[in-house]
């Protein structure tokens, strides 16, 4: 679909502009002081120059927007219920907000500054009376990892946490659309609130895939698929890619393999062709953003996506 057919997809969400609120005033608490997370609950997790930063989920399954600070780089975090995405973004000196309408049921920012749409997923404005300005294009990404409080802390145990002291009033052990621990509600049904851009019977729905996408293309690897075979490889426009499982986390990257070079699973790490061992996120090649979607809304946006299994 052409990015100009994309404004007129959007469709209210139901609650008005900023009626889900961000948080524009984050504040975060230590590891050891958070008791309102168990162990097996989402977080989506940063580290950025030795600071770990994790949101959980069922706060921002309230908010979807926080905007923040990490590393002195202003940041936003975004999460979409509807599609499991979760997306950071650097924002410059402007704030994001939600702006009440979807687009293949994924959450539309707005920016403060120009009041421009931004599609979650897409992270590129579309076509709308901001577009006269030409520096308007899309964002720059940066990865969060989903995965669950227990991982996390492991993995970073002097991580700070987003605090449920965000300034609004609300019950953060209630989700709105249901549970991921255990699975339930909107997130475990087949059902969709609101239309998809295109209908796809390869997968069911709300099937977990690992995407990553760039300007010659797409390519997704099903979660369940990538976390059993632990290296998958797929091409992704021309150029072969190679994905790994890290089991630490529960994700998983991709990279750019072009000379099809083989890497084998070992444990938790991964074998290179000279034999040289490599954490999962750490293997010396171009690594490709990735992160987790529902596979409707993949395969909504990107509908001539590559998909291995």
């Amino acid at each position: 679909m052409e990015p100009a057919e994309l404004r007129q997809q959007a469709r209210s969400g139901g609650p008005p502009k900023d009626g889900i609120p961000s948080i524009d005033d984050p504040t975060f608490a230590a590891a050891g002081d958070v008791e309102y997370l168990d162990p097996g609950d989402p977080v989506f997790g940063v580290a950025r120059d030795g600071v770990g930063k994790a949101y959980p989920q069922k706060i921002l399954a309230q908010h979807e927007i926080v905007n923040d600070e990490l590393a002195g780089t202003n940041v936003a975090v975004t999460y979409c219920p509807l599609t499991g995405t979760v997306q950071g973004f650097e924002r410059g000196e402007t704030t994001f907000g939600v702006s009440g309408r979807l687009i293949n049921a994924n959450l539309v920012m707005y920016d403060r500054a120009t009041e421009a749409w931004w599609p979650q997923i897409l992270a590129t404005a579309i076509p709308g009376p901001w577009n006269e300005n030409p520096e308007i294009r899309s964002l720059r990404e940066f990865r969060l990892v989903w995965t669950t409080w227990e991982r996390w802390r492991a993995h970073q145990p002097e991580t700070r946490v987003l605090s449920t002291d965000t300034g609004h009033s609300r019950n953060y052990q209630n989700d709105p659309y249901g549970s991921y621990n255990p699975t339930g509600g909107y997130y475990e049904s087949d059902s969709l609130l609101f239309p998809a851009l295109n209908e796809s019977d390869r997968f069911p729905k709300k099937t977990v895939v690992l995407g990553a996408r760039t300007a010659d293309g797409a390519v997704a690897f099903p979660k369940d698929a990538l976390r059993s075979n632990r290296t998958m490889t797929g091409v992704l426009g021309a150029t072969p890619v190679l994905a790994v499982f890290d089991p630490r986390l529960e994700t998983g990257y991709v990279y750019l393999n072009p000379e099809e070079q083989a890497y084998e699973p070992d444990g938790e790490t991964v074998v290179g062709p000279d034999g040289t061992t490599y954490a999962p996120d750490e293997l010396p090649l171009a690594r490709v953003h990735t992160f987790d979607a529902m596979w409707f809304a993949w395969g909504g946006y990107y509908p001539d996506t590559n998909v291995y299994e």
